[in-house]
């Protein structure tokens, strides 16, 4: 089992954000203006490239978890503080719900075992167990030296 490489990113610049920012938004007098990242910025600093960092802060900033201001000294910033955001969330925001079989997904209907499958009903207890191991780690832990 491996995340995709878009979710790999993700998580990739979602640490960057989080070095640059972290609580900025919360805790500076100036909202964290003067922390603000573009997505130019995240993409030398992270080397992922640009035209992947735009779709993923797309993704990222519709889940919730980065905050984007557009003209004149806009930029991004985390929408709330790092060890508020789980490795579940920023997975969630890129992927979908975390589930290691598709046919967990409602209306797929592509599996040709489906009608006589007696494993499908148990997949959901893996599933959520899985989730709420990655929901256990905060984005804190990816912005700590190793």
């Amino acid at each position: 089992m491996r995340l995709s490489s878009m979710a790999d990113y993700a998580v990739v610049i979602m640490s960057a954000a989080a070095r640059h920012c972290g609580a900025c938004a919360l805790a500076m007098p100036d909202g964290g203006k003067r922390s603000l990242l573009s997505a130019g910025q995240l993409a030398q600093e992270t080397g992922v490239p640009a035209p992947t960092v735009q779709k993923l802060v797309s993704k990222l900033t519709a889940a919730g978890l980065l905050r984007s201001s557009r003209g004149v000294g806009g930029g991004l910033r985390l929408a709330r503080p790092p060890a508020a955001i789980t490795i579940a969330d920023i997975v969630e925001a890129v992927e979908g719900p975390i589930a290691l079989t598709a046919c967990i997904d409602n209306g797929k209907h592509d599996c040709t075992l489906e009608g006589q499958c007696n494993v499908r009903p148990h997949w959901s207890p893996v599933n959520a167990a899985v989730r709420g191991a990655l929901a256990q780690v905060p984005l804190t832990q990816f912005v700590e030296e190793a």
